[in-house]
């Protein structure tokens, strides 16, 4: 069955995203614990604003066995889109248990499904290996994006 998420399933959010990056190759701790402790509060903040919605694959039992985010990002007018939000897809985890089982697929279908409904034109996620060929099934493609993580001056950091 899937769900819509709710402010309730916060934590379960930031658990699901502990261990997709942790199963992404980040292995230290210290850097994934402090990485939740900051996206907390900006999660509950953006689902309060429901700027941040979340989709659930529940087991027989009840237990979430796979989710999914959208965060709905403010977008300037684009040759993509009239400017309403861009959808990000974020979060995608399934429990290794209830992988290949098409929850992944089930849960971007209600994201998708959800977007369309709502006017939401352009959507896009980062993906990992694992996740790639689901998404390229689906019709997402590879852009030009590119990126930099830039050190900060200590006084700027805090």
């Amino acid at each position: 069955m899937i769900r819509p998420g709710t402010s309730a399933d916060a934590e379960a959010i930031v658990a699901q995203r502990r261990a997709m990056f942790h199963e992404m190759g980040y292995h230290d701790d210290q850097v994934l614990d402090s990485m939740c402790e900051a996206f907390r509060p900006w999660l509950v903040r953006m689902m309060r604003d429901n700027q941040y919605l979340a989709w659930f694959a529940v087991d027989s039992s009840g237990g979430i066995a796979a989710g999914a985010g959208l965060w709905l990002m403010d977008w300037p007018p684009h040759m993509i889109g009239p400017g309403a939000p861009r959808g990000n897809i974020l979060n995608v985890y399934t429990r290794p248990e209830n992988r290949r089982m098409g929850l992944a697929r089930r849960l971007m279908d209600a994201a998708l499904a959800w977007c369309r409904a709502n006017g939401i034109r352009a959507v896009i996620l980062h993906s990992s290996d694992a996740g790639r060929p689901l998404y390229e099934s689906m019709g997402f493609t590879r852009t030009n994006e590119m990126r930099i993580v830039l050190e900060l001056d200590s006084k700027t950091s805090g």
